[in-house]
């Protein structure tokens, strides 16, 4: 684990330096080649963002995600969550991304500990509707370890979505939410099942209306979805008006034909963004045995890391640098939030970002096959692409 003096000395002095002074052992605690230090040429310089007009996209081209802060996959204490986010902000990242729904609160509270004292001009934070908590005697059977004692109810409609917001502010201890998503409305649910649709027609009288007034009266910036499938964000397309959408397990160096042929070009059409969620498969392509929230891990996956950790090997990178900076090249992607549970993992994900991969790799990876033919790579030169 992260021992004290290490995290002491990353804290006060925000640096490649500074944290590879700790012990060896510092590193071991998350599994194989989850915190290998970073390869390949580092930049200095601020991480990339995103310019110019249109709609509304998050000004830091890498952000973070909130699983882990929600005690996802594994517990983990306030002390340890405050370090990450300490050093995904020392780290230059300046976007945030939570949810009632992870940890059952737990996330948000943590989220907001940490940034009640940062100037609230100068980050983004995204949240999310669909879930409305209230107080159990003990809490559900949940993917959360340890979470407070909070059942949940769906409610997709006008009312919930301003109950959600006003009791994510109080959690969150912020006085406004940039990014509302409205979550989880997808076929994969378990919840919902076959009821998605009926809930998504709720959502489309209810929530989409509701978001687009509070954009429009300046109360929130921007609003979306929260999906780890496409059909419910190419569904909405053609009933709302929508800035952006958060899409999970959708783009990543395993899986990404579909986004390529058919959801990117829509979205692309309309002006619209995307926010790559868990552009590392969960944690997968770092180096965990575990496949985009699932313990089982397909056979096709596991052969495809292992060729493409082949190919990366070859140019002096490692894996995780070369699949966030994929994730982040194509123009319609506004940004990347890869989790983190540990600052090493959040300071290693920045310092990724500002990583030259080799254009040489890029041409590898689609001579064979290992990434689809017509998805964007990373500008030459560039560490990541500054989209307009």
């Amino acid at each position: 684990m992260f021992n004290i003096s290490c995290r002491r000395r990353f804290l006060q002095t925000v640096g490649a330096a500074a944290l590879y002074t700790c012990a060896p052992s510092a590193w071991a605690d998350t599994g194989p080649g989850s915190l290998m230090p970073t390869r390949g040429k580092v930049r200095a310089g601020d991480l990339p963002r995103n310019q110019g007009r249109g709609r509304y996209r998050p000004e830091t081209r890498l952000g973070l995600g909130g699983v882990a802060m929600g005690n996802g996959f594994a517990r983990a204490t306030d002390e340890q969550c405050e370090a990450t986010l300490q050093a995904a902000w020392a780290s230059g990242v300046r976007y945030f991304d939570t949810s009632p729904w992870y940890g059952l609160g737990l996330s948000e509270r943590r989220m907001g500990a940490f940034l009640k004292d940062r100037n609230r001009d100068e980050f983004v934070l995204s949240t999310k509707v669909g879930r409305v908590l209230k107080p159990a005697s003990a809490p559900p059977s949940t993917p959360w370890k340890d979470p407070p004692p909070f059942d949940y109810r769906y409610d997709y409609t006008a009312a919930g979505v301003r109950r959600s917001i006003e009791d994510s502010l109080q959690r969150l201890g912020l006085n406004h939410i940039d990014i509302v998503l409205v979550h989880d409305l997808s076929p994969d649910n378990e919840d919902l099942g076959d009821r998605w649709l009926e809930q998504f027609e709720v959502a489309r009288k209810g929530a989409f209306v509701e978001l687009t007034k509070l954009r429009k009266e300046g109360v929130i910036r921007a609003w979306g979805l929260g999906v780890n499938r496409a059909e419910p964000a190419l569904r909405t397309l053609r009933v709302a008006d929508p800035d952006l959408f958060l899409l999970a397990t959708q783009y990543s160096l395993i899986d990404h034909r579909e986004a390529v042929e058919t959801t990117f070009p829509a979205l692309e059409k309309r002006g619209i963004s995307v926010v790559v969620g868990s552009p590392l498969n969960a944690g997968f392509l770092a180096g965990r045995e575990r496949f985009n929230y699932r313990g089982t891990v397909p056979s096709s996956a596991l052969e495809k890391r292992k060729q493409l950790t082949q190919v990366v090997a070859r140019h002096g990178v490692d894996l995780r640098t070369v699949a966030l900076q994929f994730c982040a090249a194509p123009a319609v992607v506004s940004s990347v939030i890869p989790g983190a549970r540990t600052a090493e993992q959040a300071f290693a994900n920045a310092q990724s970002m500002r990583v030259t991969v080799p254009p040489q790799l890029w041409e590898e990876l689609r001579h064979e096959g290992l990434i689809h033919r017509a998805a964007a790579v990373p500008e030459v030169g560039a560490a990541t692409n500054a989209h307009t």
